[in-house]
């Protein structure tokens, strides 16, 4: 008889509920691209651990607005704000908004990220800068803002030993190499030594930041990868765990990265990926 536990189906892989703990009170954040997928899940948990969240997004401004309207439904302050973050006014133009709405910020959260796929050798220009753009210049942006504001707030160890914590949105590709996803992979490489270098510089102020690098996530965005029982089952291939992630499995991991639980962790990458960083195909000797 096999000991093994069979893949979850598309249908039966969901997480029950969180109970949040309220470790974030009094620490209001800031997620980049969270009207949707991961950073909608990751807002959500941040407010339910009692952070008021500035709600970040470039399209369907209607997603952002429920989603500020869950957050004040769970007894929290939200504002949503529209801004691209390759860009670099209005990067600046949105965190200023987010410190005059709260007063501070605390925790900063750079999810915002894109894909524009293509085999190398016909990858165009414009999809490599809009992605590096996006999920590599936006995150300097949006890192510099938030450091900028810890430095001029300053340590406030009634409300977090940190003065500040910052969370970089990478992925498995950071350490995987990603055929046809060059630009992506690039992208995400990039994201990692950009977070050791400003953990490594940013320590002395006890200023912390840590990457999450998510694996095969249940979003909008890759649908076509677990919609059907036959997708499913291919990508199971890739994560020993059988079971595709949440975005709350991400949700979870920012709010202890963002809290006083995981004081100690700084410059480090948190995959979140049902071991697929394990190189599943070795599993039988190669």
């Amino acid at each position: 008889m096999s000991n093994s536990v069979p893949a979850a189906s598309p249908d039966t892989a969901r997480l029950p509920r969180t109970a949040w703990p309220k470790v974030l009170e009094g620490q209001p954040a800031l997620v980049t691209g969270a009207n949707s997928g991961i950073g909608r899940a990751v807002a959500l948990g941040l407010a339910q651990a009692g952070a008021d969240v500035a709600v970040n997004y470039v399209v369907n401004p209607e997603s952002a607005e429920e989603i500020a309207h869950q957050i004040e439904g769970f007894g929290q302050r939200a504002i949503a704000l529209k801004a691209d973050v390759s860009q670099e006014d209005e990067v600046e133009q949105m965190f200023a908004k987010a410190i005059n709405h709260f007063g501070t910020l605390h925790i900063s959260v750079s999810n915002a990220g894109l894909q524009r796929d293509a085999p190398f050798d016909e990858m165009t220009l414009e999809q490599w800068n809009t992605v590096i753009g996006v999920n590599l210049t936006g995150q300097f942006l949006c890192n510099r803002a938030a450091t900028r504001e810890f430095k001029r707030r300053g340590l406030v160890e009634s409300v977090s030993v940190a003065m500040g914590k910052i969370i970089c949105m990478s992925s498995v590709h950071q350490e995987i190499p990603w055929a046809g996803h060059a630009n992506y992979a690039a992208s995400k490489g990039g994201i990692m030594q950009l977070m050791q270098s400003m953990a490594q510089e940013l320590a002395p102020l006890r200023i912390r930041v840590n990457g999450i690098g998510p694996g095969a996530i249940r979003t909008p965005i890759n649908t076509a990868a677990w919609s059907t029982p036959e997708a499913y089952a291919d990508l199971m291939k890739l994560v020993p765990y059988k079971r595709i992630g949440e975005p709350e499995d991400i949700a979870r991991a920012v709010v202890w990265l963002a809290s006083d639980a995981s004081d100690y962790v700084t410059g480090t990458t948190l995959f979140v990926d049902g071991g697929m960083t394990l190189f599943p195909g070795f599993a039988t000797g190669g």
